[in-house]
């Protein structure tokens, strides 16, 4: 017996599509949309139609099917069944619809405005996924009798009558068409998800007269018209299969037919994406202020205790650990900073080891004595990175080789700080690489912006770190040779108390070091005072100040410091001093310290050396080539020092010596944009020249 079918449509007929008037099919399509505001879940529909389409794969007849259990909880979902209830008219009427015209040859395109006139009160996402269930109830009874024919009796005979045995015999010959109808199911899935989406985007974030977003929705129609003329070819591919002749199943035209509705579907799914991305884009850019401002807003608003701007600044939900306690290396929850101060060491992970190794020492230092005010406070390192660079595994690497240097608290990875954050932290905190320390007191106030230049300075004694504790600081402090390198080297406070005469030099010119320190000892023997001398190198020139630290040692010309890490904070603490009181608005033009550490930067901005000689009260400085012309010509002023004493008879001829030519150069870090407009020479008072400068030292 065989069943009567209809004969494969004509090639021309079937390419209908390709040279059909989009313009004009768009308005005789939008003729029949009028929708009423019914709502349709579509989402939950969608994921039963690809349970659907997972589960009903071609050749599964042939071997087990292991596909996964797809998760049907969804389908004991009382309101779902109720939706499912209104709609199954409207589905099943689609289905007979596009099984009537298949099986009788009808016209796609008259099919396919039949299929919308039905979905007329529906909106265009809910129109392409009811097409879509309509379709997917075909294709899947038509794959549940394949699959269950060799093995369940009734299903062998209904597939006996609707001649299927013959067709799944020859399934290597269909297989074109199967991988095409495939190919065509997954681009009508995923483009009719990207019109869902836009139907989601977020109102409050996005305006429907946003460009990007109308854009798209002028492209939306179309798109449901070429789902829904897909989903007809498809429907008749199925139908065709049925009883089809052996003439038919080797005929390759009506895969090409799917194969070119696919890169049909394909090519609007690529636009109608790119402009969802811009549309994400822009919700995300409002997201991204949205989130800035409530920190904004956070940081002006009066708190209990400091949980809510560390949840914000951290990680705020409660799905993970967001710290890692470097002390133990196991992750921490944000409680443990609770109602404590709290001082957040930002930094990106090129930190220098340096700074690392010394607030280190420092943290520990203050930590080994519990009960004392200065060791009341934690610190928490913030990683800030780059998010237009991927994070590589050269990144994780040097990330967790500087979290495992640490021991106070981190967080654990750079991934959970919100970019709002990073915004805020560049913008309004104006972190730009450099390392700092924002201090927040008990109830999350920002005490002091960046205390990074007070712990180098005083260190833990600085605590509670606020701006009036720094000032309080300066008041007591005057230039004295303590404040400019007893943190650094703590013979230096020996010498002091055994009344000796202390000498600071530096530069990296070694024949000018040679000389100067055994001019100098001559000088000392033969004023019979007692001369001990440090070698403080320069700010930057790493490998020159080893080499010249090992001669200095070997020819014993004088102390060195014992690590370059120590040379590195001689300077980074003066120049935290010029940092700290350039934020109280001090200058040289009124503060006698800022007078001192601006000779002193100005030292290290030169080519040559320097010295700085004191005792007491008693101090005398000058540039390498003054200094030394000063002690060779001892014995022109050694007659003053009975009267004067040694360092102001010194002093007083370096300044008879000088002359109103000099060239002095300050080379300071922007940092915190704390750099002035208005910088005068320590020397003579006036206004210095503003140059930019870039450097990369790789020694």
């Amino acid at each position: 017996m065989a069943l009567v079918s209809k004969a494969p449509q004509r090639r021309s007929e079937r390419l209908k599509f390709s040279s059909s008037d989009d313009s004009a099919m768009l308005k005789q399509i939008q003729s029949t949309h009028s929708p009423d505001g019914r709502e349709v879940d579509v989402t939950y529909l969608l994921h039963i139609i690809e349970v659907i389409f997972e589960r009903a794969k071609p050749f599964s007849t042939h071997g087990t099917h292991q596909a996964a259990q797809p998760p049907l909880d969804i389908l004991e979902d009382r309101d779902l069944r109720e939706m499912l209830e209104l709609l199954a008219h409207t589905i099943n009427k689609i289905s007979c619809e596009m099984a009537c015209k298949c099986m009788g040859g009808g016209d796609a395109h008259a099919t396919t405005v039949n299929i919308f006139n039905i979905l007329t009160n529906y909106s265009w996402d809910a129109k392409v996924v009811l097409a879509l269930a309509a379709f997917s109830v075909n294709y899947g009874e038509f794959w549940m009798l394949a699959q269950l024919y060799p093995t369940n009796y009734l299903a062998k005979a209904v597939a006996i009558l609707k001649q299927l045995p013959e067709t799944l015999e020859r399934v290597d010959a269909l297989k074109p068409k199967f991988d095409a109808l495939t190919s065509l199911v997954t681009a009508m899935v995923d483009l009719t998800k990207c019109i869902i989406e836009f139907r989601q985007l977020p109102s409050q974030y996005i305006s429907p007269e946003a460009t990007e977003l109308l854009t798209a929705t002028a492209h939306i129609p179309t798109a449901a018209y070429w789902i829904i003329r897909s989903i007809v070819a498809c429907a008749s591919q199925i139908t065709n299969l049925i009883g089809m002749s052996h003439e038919y199943i080797a005929s390759t035209a009506e895969a090409w037919e799917l194969s070119s509705l696919a890169h049909k579907i394909n090519s609007i799914y690529t636009h109608l994406k790119k402009q969802l991305d811009l549309c994400y884009q822009l919700i995300n850019e409002k997201k991204y202020l949205e989130a800035f401002e409530k920190i904004v807003h956070l940081f002006a608003t009066p708190h209990v205790d400091n949980m809510k701007v560390l949840q914000a600044l951290i990680y705020a939900r409660d799905d993970q650990l967001p710290l890692l306690d470097g002390s133990t290396k196991k992750r921490a929850s944000l409680d443990v900073l609770r109602r404590k101060n709290v001082l957040l060491f930002i930094s990106d992970i090129d930190l220098p080891l340096d700074e690392l190794l010394v607030l280190e020492q420092m943290y520990q230092e203050a930590k080994q004595a519990p009960t004392r005010m200065e060791s009341h406070y934690e610190i928490v390192w913030i990683p800030v990175m780059d998010r237009s660079t991927p994070w590589d595994e050269e990144k994780q690497k040097k990330f967790e080789t500087l979290q495992g240097m640490m021991t106070w608290y981190s967080v654990f990875h750079p991934s959970l700080i919100d970019a709002a954050v990073i915004k805020y932290i560049k913008e309004v905190w104006k972190f730009n690489k450099k390392a700092m320390l924002v201090v927040l007191d008990p109830q999350g106030r920002v005490t002091n912006p960046n205390a990074i230049h007070m712990m180098w300075i005083w260190g833990s004694a600085a605590y509670p770190f606020t701006s009036e504790r720094e000032e309080a600081l300066w008041k007591s402090e005057k230039w004295r040779i303590e404040l400019l390198a007893g943190p650094v080297e703590p013979l230096i406070f020996t010498w002091i108390s055994e009344g000796k005469y202390i000498c600071l030099y530096g530069g990296e010119d070694i024949e000018w070091i040679r000389k100067f320190t055994n001019t100098a000892r001559a000088v000392a023997k033969a004023a019979q005072i007692p001369l001990e001398m440090l070698y403080v190198g320069k700010s930057n020139t790493r490998e020159k100040l080893r080499n010249n630290s090992n001669t200095i040692l070997a020819e014993n010309l004088s102390h060195v410091l014992p690590d370059l890490t120590l040379i590195w904070f001689f300077w980074v603490r003066l120049e935290s001093m010029w940092h700290s009181k350039v934020q109280q608005g001090k200058s040289v033009d009124n503060d006698p310290i800022m007078q001192e550490i601006m000779m002193m930067l100005s030292f290290d901005g030169s080519d040559h050396g320097w010295a700085v000689i004191c005792r007491g009260a008693d101090v005398a400085k000058a540039k390498g080539d003054v200094i030394l012309k000063t002690l060779l010509d001892y014995d022109s002023w050694k007659d003053r020092i009975g009267q004067m004493g040694f360092l102001p008879a010194l002093g007083s001829h370096i300044h008879d010596e000088k002359t109103p030519h000099h060239c002095n150069r300050l080379i300071l870090p922007s940092t915190t944009g704390t750099i002035p407009e208005r910088v005068v020479c320590a020397e003579c008072g006036r206004v210095m020249e503003k140059f930019i400068m870039y450097r990369c030292c790789t020694d």
